[in-house]
């Protein structure tokens, strides 16, 4: 049985006191988090800290990580073995904001992917698609494409530690929410993908995060589902006991 994955994004906020109360607060209830998977993604600038103060039951992730690893003159990044050193453990890579406002691509992303797992860091793809792509009846193809691309080239067993989130980049931020039967339906199909690329052990085994504006009160409905392994959280991860309702949720 796949162990469910409660993923906290944080994105650009939190200044560093309230950084800190907020994650102290989460890792204050992390005996209470069972068979859950807790990871937490601060602004990069924490993510030191946050590491040392972890407990057992909270992992840290990044937001975004270097497609480079060996060390050099790239200016503001920093590399997953860096990631690794201060104790993180996955990273986000792919997300529709980074692809959006940094003009990420496929292909830049599948280097991001080879860097964290040649690093052994946890590589936390994103894929999903736009309010126009889903209304033109062009989403599956849309996603199938990104996970094709950014996959070329591994071996399911270079990919064991792959979780993939399926972000509806039109529920983001927005407040809108796929229902638990499109939720439900795009993760089934890109479990078939994979099967289809990887087999259908790796498939099987491989976690799949619902990424579209998941909150308390409809968190246990999606993470329900068949193959809706957690949840990949943005807004409701800045608010201490919207999170933890939403890991009970995944409980």
């Amino acid at each position: 049985m796949r162990k469910k994955i409660v993923a906290g994004n944080w994105k650009m906020n939190k200044l560093s006191d309230s950084a800190k109360a907020l994650f102290e607060e989460i890792c204050a209830h992390s005996q209470q988090f069972g068979n859950v998977t807790v990871m937490v993604a601060p602004p990069s600038l924490y993510l030191a800290a946050f590491a040392k103060s972890a407990t057992s039951k909270v992992c840290i992730g990044a937001q975004d990580v270097s497609a480079h690893n060996d060390e050099g003159a790239y200016t503001g990044e920093f590399s997953a073995a860096m990631l690794k050193s201060t104790g993180g453990r996955y990273a986000i890579v792919g997300h529709s904001e980074r692809r959006s406002y940094h003009g990420e691509t496929d292909a830049l992303i599948a280097k991001k992917i080879r860097a964290c797992l040649d690093a052994e860091i946890n590589p936390v793809y994103c894929c999903g698609e736009s309010l126009q792509e889903r209304e033109s009846g062009k989403h599956v193809q849309v996603v199938q494409s990104q996970i094709n691309e950014a996959l070329s080239g591994f071996s399911a067993d270079e990919l064991k530690t792959l979780v993939i989130a399926y972000e509806p980049v039109w529920a983001i931020g927005t407040g809108k929410t796929a229902t638990t039967e499109q939720a439900q339906e795009m993760h089934a199909d890109i479990r078939q993908f994979v099967s289809s690329k990887f087999g259908a052990d790796f498939a099987k085994e491989m976690r799949i995060l619902y990424g579209g504006s998941c909150k308390p009160s409809n968190a246990k409905e999606l993470f329900s589902q068949k193959d809706v392994d957690g949840g990949l959280i943005g807004g409701a991860s800045l608010n201490a006991d919207d999170f933890l309702a939403i890991i009970k949720a995944a409980q």
